[in-house]
C-alpha cells in the first residue's frame, strides 16, 4: 500500500509536469499571448507605479538588477524584523528580533533559503509573518524563477529580457495564482488561516496549554510551491496544524514537485528541442526514484541493531516521524524536500537512519535532482555543459551546446560556479569544527556531530534550508556564519551561469554535422547522470565516509 501511494503521487506529478511547463515557457514569451488578456492589465499597473521600462537588458544588466533589488528587499524586511515589537498586529506581544537573528532570517527568506534558527510561532509577529516572510516567499523564488528563464534565453541566443518584468511575471502569472488557489484548499482541509491570538485551551488534566494559531494556509502555499520550506510553527510540517492530514501531506508534496520537474519542458520548448528537455526529465527523474528507493528501504530496515535483536524489525525506524503520516509518506518527503530544494519537513531529518540521511544530504550536495525553482535547473544545465565537454575532450572535438561552441571562457565560468559550493561548505564547516564557537553547538558526539555540522551549511549553500536539528545554532556565530554562506551560494552561481549564457549568446550558431555530439538522446541522458555523479558526488565523497557511512558502520 505504501509503494503504491508513493508510486501515484510519483506518476500524478509527472502528468502535470509538462503541460506546467509548456504554460511557464507562454508566460514568459514577450510576444502577445491570451494571458495578456488576464494578466496584462495588473502587470501594466505594476510597472507604471514601478517606473518600470519593459527594455531588454545585457546579462551584466539583468544580474545587477537582481542583486541589487534582493539586497534592497533583504535591507528592507531586516528593519520590519529589528522593529516588530512596536509594529501592528503582534496580538502576542513579540519583541523585536536579535542583530545577528534578523541578519540571518532576512537573508535565509531572500535566498529562498528559509533555514530558522528561530521556532516560527513564537519568534515574528503577524505583521513580520506576512510582510516579511511571505513577501519574501514569492519575491525569492520569483527572482530564481526569472533568472532561470534569462538564462534559457541566452543559451537560445535570444536576448535576456528584462530583470523586472520577469520577477513581476513569475508573481503574477505563476506563484500567486497557484498559491491563492491551493491555499484555499489547504483551509478546507484544516489548515488555520486567521488574525486571531494564540489561544488558551485546558487540557483533560485541567492544565492550561497555549495553542498558535495565524494565517497558515496562505503561509503554507507559497511555501511549498516556491520551494521555500520554512514553517510558520516550529515543528514545519510535523505540525497538525501545516500538514493535518494524508492528503494535505500529498498536496505539499505535489507543490514541491510542480516548478522543478515543469523546468525542462520550459526549456525544451523556449529552445526548440523538446526531445532533450525530455532527457533532461528523465534523467533527473531516474537519479530521484533511486534516491527514494534507498531512503525508503533505509527506513523501513530501521536501526541494524535492533532488527539483529528481534526488536525493530516490524515497524522500522519510526522515531520522529509523525503516526499519521507512517514511514513512507515521511520518507518520500524528505526526498522530495531535498530534492526541490524546498527544506519543509514532516519528519525530523536527524532521526533518520545514517543511510536515509546520507540520501537528504546528498540531494543537497548535488542540486540536481530536478533541485529548486530556477538554481536548480541551472544546475542541471552546468553539469550538461560539463558532460559536453567531457565528451569533446574524449574524440578530440570542440564541444558544442545547442549549436554554440562551449570554450576556455564558458569552462572557466562553470569552474569557478562548480568549485563555489565545496569551498563554502568544507571551509565553514572546517571552521565551525575547528572553533568552539562551532563546535559546541554539536549535541551527537562523533561522526553523526559531523554530519549535523555539514548539513547545516550543505542546507545553507544548496539554498534548501531544512535542518538535520540538534544543532544548538541560535548563536551569532552559527546566524552569521549561515547567513554568508548562504548569500554567497545564492547569488554567485546565478551570476556566473547568466554569464555564461550571455556568452553563449553572443556566439554563432555552428552547423550540426554528422560529428556532432548530440544531446537529446538516451546515451547523453547516462552521461550526464555519470557526470553528476562522479564530478558532484567525488567532491564530497570523503566527507560522507565521515559522516553517515561511518555511522552505518558501527551500528
Amino acid at each position: 500500500m505504501t509503494i503504491l501511494a508513493i508510486v501515484s503521487t510519483f506518476l500524478v506529478a509527472v502528468l502535470i509536469a509538462k503541460p506546467t511547463g509548456i504554460y511557464l515557457a507562454a508566460a514568459f514569451n514577450y510576444q502577445s499571448t491570451k494571458l495578456d488578456k488576464v494578466f496584462g492589465p495588473f502587470e501594466k499597473l505594476l510597472y507604471k507605479l514601478g517606473g518600470i521600462k519593459q527594455t531588454n537588458q545585457t546579462w551584466k544588466q539583468y544580474a545587477l538588477s537582481a542583486v541589487l533589488a534582493n539586497a534592497f528587499m533583504i535591507a528592507l524586511v531586516y528593519v520590519v524584523f529589528r522593529v516588530q515589537g512596536v509594529l501592528p498586529l503582534n496580538p502576542s506581544h513579540i519583541p523585536g528580533m536579535d542583530p545577528t537573528l534578523a541578519f540571518n532570517t532576512a537573508i535565509s527568506f531572500m535566498t529562498n533559503t528559509n533555514l530558522q534558527h528561530y521556532s516560527g510561532e513564537s519568534g515574528l509577529s503577524y505583521l513580520s509573518q506576512m510582510i516579511g516572510i511571505m513577501f519574501m516567499m514569492f519575491a525569492a523564488p520569483g527572482t530564481a524563477l526569472a533568472v532561470c528563464i534569462a538564462f534559457v534565453r541566452g543559451l537560445a541566443g535570444k536576448k535576456m529580457g528584462n530583470f523586472y518584468v520577469d520577477l513581476i511575471r513569475s508573481i503574477t502569472r505563476v506563484l500567486l495564482p497557484i498559491a491563492f488557489v491551493t491555499g484555499f484548499i489547504f483551509i478546507a482541509l484544516g489548515v488555520p488561516q486567521t488574525l486571531e491570538p494564540t489561544v488558551t485551551a485546558k487540557t483533560i488534566e485541567g492544565a492550561e496549554q497555549s495553542i498558535a494559531r495565524g494565517p497558515v494556509a496562505a503561509f503554507l502555499s507559497i511555501k511549498e510551491l516556491g520551494n521555500n520550506g520554512g514553517g510558520f510553527f516550529g515543528v514545519n510540517s510535523a505540525h497538525p496544524f501545516e500538514n493535518p492530514n494524508a492528503v494535505s501531506n500529498t498536496l505539499q508534496i505535489l507543490l514541491m514537485l510542480l516548478l522543478p520537474m515543469a523546468l525542462p519542458f520550459t526549456y525544451g520548448k523556449m529552445v526548440g528541442n523538446l526531445k532533450q528537455g525530455r532527457v533532461l526529465f528523465v534523467s533527473m527523474a531516474m537519479m530521484f526514484v533511486v534516491m527514494t528507493g534507498i531512503t525508503l528501504t533505509a527506513e523501513q530496515q530501521g536501526n541494524p541493531v535492533l532488527n539483529h535483536m528481534g526488536m525493530d524489525h516490524e515497524q522500522g525506524n519510526m522515531e520522529g516521524k509523525e503516526v499519521r503520516f507512517g514511514i513512507g509518506q515521511s520518507a518520500l518527503y524528505a526526498v522530495v524536500t531535498t530534492a526541490s530544494e524546498t527544506g519543509a519537513v514532516n519528519t525530523m531529518h536527524d532521526t533518520l537512519t545514517p543511510s536515509g540521511g546520507m540520501i537528504t544530504l546528498s540531494n543537497m550536495l548535488l542540486n540536481t535532482v530536478f533541485g529548486g525553482v530556477g538554481a536548480g535547473f541551472i544546475n542541471v544545465i552546468m553539469y550538461a555543459m560539463i558532460a559536453v565537454f567531457l565528451s569533446g575532450l574524449m574524440v578530440g572535438r570542440t564541444p558544442e551546446f545547442l549549436g554554440k561552441k562551449i570554450e576556455g571562457k564558458e569552462m572557466k565560468l562553470i569552474a569557478v560556479t562548480l568549485l563555489i559550493q565545496p569551498l563554502l561548505i568544507l571551509g565553514a564547516s572546517a571552521i565551525a569544527l575547528y572553533t568552539p564557537l562551532g563546535y559546541e553547538a554539536i549535541s551527537n558526539s562523533g561522526f553523526h556531530g559531523i554530519t549535523q555540522v555539514v548539513y547545516e551549511y550543505t542546507s545553507s549553500a544548496a539554498n534548501n534550508g531544512s535542518g538535520f536539528e540538534g544543532l544548538g545554532d541560535a548563536t551569532p556565530f552559527w546566524n552569521i556564519s549561515t547567513g554568508i554562506v548562504m548569500y554567497v551560494g545564492r547569488f554567485f552561481g546565478l551570476v556566473t551561469m547568466l554569464a555564461v549564457a550571455g556568452s553563449l549568446a553572443a556566439k554563432k550558431l555552428v552547423p550540426e554535422t554528422a560529428g556532432t555530439f548530440r544531446t537529446d538522446t538516451t546515451l547523453f541522458g547516462v552521461i550526464l547522470i555519470g557526470t553528476i555523479f562522479i564530478v558532484g558526488a567525488l567532491t564530497f565523497f570523503p566527507t560522507l565516509v565521515l559522516g553517515p557511512v561511518a555511522e552505518h558502520l558501527t551500528l
